[in-house]
């Protein structure tokens, strides 16, 4: 764990934001950060990514540490909870960003990357709503993240729409769990947006025609999506709850 002033954001809120060290999670990070947020930057792998988006979250005035942890290891993302209360007294908001994608036909699809796939992508997603659940503070803020091919359910994205269909069916439920604490529950499901993620075994002519089915007729960018998650963790977005917001430019 790397950290800065380890006194929490404006009014002491402070986040956790998984798979924050790139793509969309790190704009999160970055965005809740000028919000005037303490932010938890959590990462898996890449610790030179996730001190690049602290750096840049404490370059901007905000207060941020990084934090090392396999969402789907709920003793990791227990002690990632145990370090951001440590760091900065609680956790107000929550916003599960961390996943994997692989693209097949369903008929050729290797089940070993199924597993891996499913391992972060729906019990990483349940072990972080499970620990949001248990330690928010009331008042809070949990979001997760889906993705808008549950509903064009374009082919080879079979694996992955799965994974991110049981995010969407956790959402409600666990809005309802949640009742007399003040906690909203909402998930976010982005459409094509520009992320390494996103361009990953794709050809340029295939980008072009993604980016064109919108009404709007272009890519989302990583802020785009970060500034959705900033309504919802918001005061003036408190009254959004257990909804899926399909963040696409209108591609449905």
């Amino acid at each position: 764990m790397t950290s800065t002033d380890t006194t929490g954001g404006a009014g002491g809120r402070v986040a956790v934001v998984t798979g924050a060290s790139r793509g969309i999670g790190r704009a999160v990070s970055r965005r809740l950060g000028a919000d005037g947020l303490a932010v938890v930057v959590n990462y898996v792998g890449d610790a030179a990514a996730a001190e690049e988006a602290v750096a840049a979250i404490t370059a901007a005035g905000g207060k941020a540490i990084a934090v090392q942890a396999d969402i789907a290891d709920e003793q990791a993302a227990a002690a990632l909870f145990d370090q951001a209360e440590a760091a900065f007294g609680g956790v107000d908001v929550v916003v599960n960003a961390a996943g994997r994608m692989a693209l097949s036909p369903i008929a050729e699809l290797d089940l070993d990357v199924l597993d891996q796939l499913h391992r972060t992508n729906i019990r990483g997603a349940f072990v972080v709503a499970q620990l949001a659940a248990r330690r928010l503070r009331d008042g809070g803020s949990f979001v997760g993240f889906s993705s808008s091919v549950v509903g064009t359910q374009f082919p080879t994205y079979a694996a992955y729409a799965a994974s991110k269909g049981a995010v969407e069916a956790m959402t409600l439920i666990l809005a309802r769990e949640l009742r007399g604490r003040d906690i909203t529950v909402n998930t976010v499901a982005p459409g094509p947006t520009a992320t390494a993620l996103f361009f990953e075994g794709k050809t340029e002519e295939r980008v072009e025609e993604l980016a064109k089915i919108p009404p709007l007729e272009r890519l989302g960018t990583p802020e785009d999506i970060a500034a959705v998650v900033a309504f919802l963790t918001s005061a003036q977005g408190h009254w959004v709850n257990g909804q899926v917001l399909r963040a696409n430019g209108g591609l449905v």
